[in-house]
C-alpha cells in the first residue's frame, strides 16, 4: 500500500459493472483522485476498500468494511465523488448515522455533513428531472410517429462484435506459440496447459486466469487440433 505522511484515512472505491470505463470513474481514476486529495490535504491513505456493483445501494460489503475500519481507527473515509458513496439522499443520510466522517475529494476537506446532504439532494433532483425530460421527449417523438431508438443500432452492434472477434484473434495469435511450446514440453491436457499459462503469469483474453474452456477456445480459434480435457 502506498503511504503519504499525514493523518490516516480510508479510501473507498465503487464502480458499476455496466459503467466501469465509460464514465471516467473507474477504479484507477478514483484511486488517483483520492491520492491527489490526500497529498494536498495532509492525509495518508492507510488502505482502500472497494465495491464492484450491479445492484442496489444496500449491497455494499466493501463500504461496510471501510466504515468498520474507520470506526476502529477513528479516521475518515475518503471518496473521489459524492455518487461513489450513494445515489440517493436517503442512503447517504443513513451513512451519516455511523458517525464516521466522510470526505468527498472533489468537494474538499471542509464540507460538513449538512452540505453533503444538500449536494446529494441536488444531484438526486437533477437525475429525476433528466429522466422526466427524457421520457417527455420520447413521448413527443412517438406522438409525431417517429421511430424510437437509433437506426444505426444494428450497425454499431455488428461493428462491436467484429472488433471483439479481431481482438480475440489477435490474442490467440500471441498465445498459441506459448501453448505450442507447453505441449512440446509434454503437457497434453487442457487443464495442464491452463495451469502452465497461469504459472507463467499469462492472462486470458479477458484479463483473468486460464481454465480448460478458455484454452480450448484459443486452440479452436487458431484452428489447431484440440487436446484431452481432464
Amino acid at each position: 500500500m502506498r503511504r503519504r505522511s499525514g493523518i490516516d484515512c480510508i479510501g473507498y472505491l465503487r464502480v458499476s459493472t455496466s459503467r466501469q470505463g465509460r464514465s471516467g470513474l473507474g477504479l484507477d481514476a478514483q484511486r488517483d483522485a483520492i491520492f491527489r486529495f490526500a497529498s494536498g490535504n495532509g492525509y495518508a491513505v492507510s488502505d482502500f476498500y472497494r465495491d464492484v456493483q450491479s445492484g442496489a445501494d444496500d449491497d455494499r460489503p466493501g463500504l461496510n468494511a471501510a466504515i468498520a475500519r474507520a470506526q476502529r481507527e477513528r479516521c475518515p473515509v475518503v471518496v473521489a465523488k459524492l455518487d461513489r458513496l450513494g445515489r440517493s439522499v436517503h442512503y447517504i443520510s443513513g451513512l451519516m448515522a455511523h458517525r464516521v466522517p466522510f470526505i468527498v475529494a472533489e468537494l474538499g476537506a471542509d464540507v460538513d455533513p449538512f452540505t453533503l446532504h444538500l449536494w446529494a439532494a441536488l444531484a438526486e433532483k437533477e437525475r429525476r428531472l433528466i429522466a422526466e425530460w427524457t421520457r417527455a421527449a420520447l413521448r413527443a417523438k412517438k406522438d409525431r410517429g417517429e421511430a424510437l431508438g437509433s437506426p444505426h443500432i444494428a450497425e454499431v452492434a455488428r461493428a462491436g462484435t467484429a472488433r471483439q472477434q479481431a481482438q480475440a484473434d489477435e490474442h490467440a495469435a500471441r498465445v498459441m506459440p506459448i501453448i505450442s511450446e507447453i505441449r512440446r514440453a509434454g503437457v497434453a491436457t487442457l487443464q495442464g496447459i491452463a495451469d502452465a499459462l497461469n504459472a507463467r503469469g499469462i492472462r486470458s483474453a479477458r484479463g483473468g486466469r486460464w481454465h480448460p474452456s478458455t484454452v480450448r477456445d484459443v486452440i479452436r480459434r487458431s484452428e489447431l487440433p484440440t487436446v484431452t480435457l481432464v
